[in-house]
């Protein structure tokens, strides 16, 4: 297995300083490639992907290579012990980009022998997807990283969220329980190993369902401003399932203020007082009253919840649904990756919701109702108007001398209704032209109605037109 130093050598090779001669015409021509220093043979931006590489090889060589490399993607090798890891990075200290996605790197860090001094005061962006690393090892990187402000931790399996201290420190009474200790809400949990820098949290496809696990990630991560949570089976933003529905959403205050106080119920959105952009794809969520919970989030403005439960019964047009959306959710300007709300869409949307539920009983309306009403007051029922066009229409055929008023269904076709004033005319339909004339605009003239096919009503018949029959000439019939 190659380490880093030979998969470089196989990407990159050596600058060729021969020269060539050409044989064309008897002439040779030299070309003479300056010397470059052997840091300025890799580019800042080095992509390593899929090489099978397995260790760092030596390191007085790789940092004469790599010193100046800002970008570093080394996704899809075989790395699978941390001090190899660092062995390379440690030769890199210009680092602002490290994706190591798809290595299996399972082995704790604690175990890896690094100088404890060492950080990497640069490197803003680190992708750990896929690669099984354990939070023990994540804690402990944090540590290395003062600077990091997005983290990808997706696709790692994870069911819960350790990124707290040792559980003997925890205070709580879910301590005495190991199998609960995961689920610690004391207040102490809340305020350690914090990592203020970090903006960007993708935790895609993980197996986790519990919001009170997620909430940790805000009690981390303090300054978090995105976070996507895409095709994780979470079921709910309530954070304490035992407790009726009704009962919890009084403690939704919306507050820019810090967290609640410890005499109140956790609520959803008490761990993400930054929080910007949320995305919840693909999540189990199927109730409205997580919708309304995100109204409650201080900062919230932009979120995605597609592929969920709640959008599977057929109850709804895609219309509705995202008016229903904008109604219950007045802090989000952006919803689902569309263009920015506009004020006019809004409140079409806040009046569409209130006639929508005007309708149903008052147990059914939600609390959105009401305050809605406030703002628009009470909304007549909109007038349902039917813009089919009549069935029958009294129309005046005329054939010749003969004139007859009779009641015809515009959903007939014009060879249909030919058959039917066979005996009024006095020929067959294959001897037949008719001719529409418009009541209101017969200076313009009988329009022929050439099209066998064509139904009456694309003629924009009503009552009080006329049609005239008239007989083919014995030339017009062949």
């Amino acid at each position: 297995m190659p380490s880093i130093l030979e998969a470089l050598e196989q990407k990159y090779g050596e600058s060729s300083t021969e020269s060539e001669g050409s044989e064309d015409e008897g002439i040779s021509v030299s070309i003479f490639v300056p010397c470059k220093s052997p840091r300025a043979v890799v580019p800042a931006l080095l992509v390593l992907n899929d090489c099978d590489i397995t260790t760092a090889g030596e390191k007085d060589a790789l940092v004469d290579k790599c010193a100046g490399v800002e970008e570093l993607d080394l996704a899809k090798n075989k790395l699978s012990d941390w001090p190899e890891v660092f062995g390379i990075l440690q030769q890199m200290p210009r680092l602002k980009f490290v994706n190591l996605s798809f290595n299996v790197l399972r082995t704790p860090l604690p175990q890896v022998e690094v100088d404890r001094s060492m950080k990497w005061q640069e490197l803003r962006n680190l992708v750990l997807n896929s690669t099984y690393v354990s939070w023990e090892s994540v804690r402990d990187i944090l540590d290395y990283l003062p600077g990091l402000e997005e983290l990808h931790l997706s696709l790692n399996d994870y069911n819960d969220v350790c990124l707290h201290d040792d559980k003997t420190n925890c205070t709580c009474k879910d301590r005495e329980n190991d199998n609960q200790s995961h689920q610690c809400r004391c207040q102490d949990y809340k305020q350690r190993h914090k990592h203020g820098m970090l903006r960007t949290l993708h935790f895609n496809g993980n197996p986790i369902e519990n919001w009170q696990e997620i909430r940790k990630l805000g009690y981390a991560f303090p300054n978090l401003q995105t976070l996507v949570l895409a095709d994780c089976p979470i079921k709910t933003l309530d954070v304490d399932l035992e407790c009726d529905q009704v009962a919890c959403n009084k403690n939704y205050e919306r507050s820019e203020s810090g967290p609640e106080s410890s005499d109140k119920k956790d609520s959803p959105h008490d761990a993400f007082r930054c929080l910007k952009v949320l995305n919840l794809n693909s999540t189990r969520i199927s109730t409205w009253g997580d919708i309304e919970r995100l109204s409650k989030f201080p900062a919230l403005e932009c979120v995605r919840v597609q592929g969920c439960p709640l959008w599977e019964t057929n109850e709804y047009t895609e219309h509705e649904r995202r008016q229903l959306l904008v109604a219950r959710l007045p802090n989000v300007t952006v919803l689902n990756g569309g263009a920015k709300i506009t004020a006019e869409e809004r409140e079409d949307s806040e009046r569409a919701f209130i006639r929508y539920y005007m309708e149903k009983p008052e147990s059914d309306r939600p609390e959105r109702y009401c305050e809605l009403v406030q703002i628009h007051g009470k909304l007549d029922p909109l007038v349902n108007v039917d813009l089919r066009p009549e069935k029958r229409v009294k129309v005046t055929f005329t054939c010749g001398s003969n004139s007859e008023v009779r009641m015809v269904d515009v959903y007939r076709t014009v060879a249909d209704l030919k058959t039917k004033l066979e005996a009024f005319a006095g020929f067959s339909a294959n001897k037949m032209r008719l001719f529409y004339v418009d009541q209101d605009m017969r200076e313009n003239g009988p329009e022929e109605m050439k099209y066998p096919s064509k139904r009456l009503y694309s003629y924009n018949i009503r009552s009080g037109d006329e049609i005239i029959i008239d007989c083919k000439k014995e030339t017009e019939r062949y």
